[in-house]
């Protein structure tokens, strides 16, 4: 498949996570993503309304792609909910897990993401009571997996000594990012990739997001001399995306 933007070092394509025959077999290093939560946000071609059993056969298939498409030493890091409150509160991340084991990779350990922006909310009907409370916890999940081979051999590192001590650390504290100036329905920041590549993979790896959105982990990656290879559904957001990279390498 031609690409739909390329750059030296990046290539975003515009195609379906869920086809396996877009991609050859074991052609990335580390797989930095976050899919859609099945949250009922209003992408343009992506369904984000599924029944629940349904968004984890289609989360399930697509992990499987990714599987095969990862090299030996292929890990994945996986932003999700840690919960989801749609068809009644349901174990989102927990489950995730779960699939992703079925479908091949191996659980290696799990990050979390603190927001620390997550506006308070009440549950009407249990204010001040024990009828109906709930709680709103302002984290996510990074879940990182590996594919058959965990242990890599020492190639040429970015990470200064300050980075490593803080990445290694399972908690992880910064904002998100913001809908309106991305102009996406659910970007993450910068950090959080960044964060990732730095951590899990070496120099010039090759980087693969198959939910690219707004192009941020590919950028991220580019910018850290890693080769990167976007994947994205929706033709705006390859078009958001080549926009945000040609002005973030001053290109326009």
């Amino acid at each position: 498949m031609k690409p739909y933007f390329s750059l030296e070092k990046l290539d975003l394509y515009h195609g379906d996570a869920s086809v396996l025959e877009t991609f050859e077999k074991g052609f990335y290093d580390l797989c930095v993503t976050s899919p859609p939560y099945n949250l009922s946000i209003e992408y343009q071609g992506s369904n984000d309304f599924r029944a629940y059993d349904d968004y984890l056969n289609w989360c399930k298939n697509w992990l499987k792609n990714c599987y095969f498409w990862g090299k030996e030493q292929a890990r994945l890091c996986l932003n999700v909910p840690l919960d989801a409150n749609k068809h009644g509160k349901q174990s989102l991340g927990a489950d995730i897990i779960i699939v992703a084991k079925e479908c091949g990779w191996k659980y290696q350990n799990t990050i979390i993401w603190n927001e620390s922006n997550i506006s308070r909310r009440t549950a009407w009907g249990s204010w001040l009571q024990a009828s109906a409370p709930y709680t709103i916890a302002p984290v996510e999940l990074i879940v990182v997996f590996y594919k058959n081979e965990y242990k890599r051999k020492k190639q040429t590192s970015t990470m200064s000594k300050e980075e490593f001590l803080l990445y290694t650390n399972g908690l992880w504290n910064f904002s998100g990012e913001s809908k309106k100036r991305l102009k996406h329905p659910a970007p993450f920041p910068r950090e959080l990739p960044r964060r990732c590549i730095q951590l899990f993979s070496f120099l010039e790896d090759t980087i693969f997001d198959p939910f690219s959105g707004s192009g941020t982990t590919i950028l991220e990656a580019n910018a850290l001399g890693r080769f990167s290879v976007g994947l994205e559904i929706e033709k705006e957001y390859c078009e958001l995306s080549k926009k945000r990279i040609l002005e973030s390498l001053s290109l326009v």
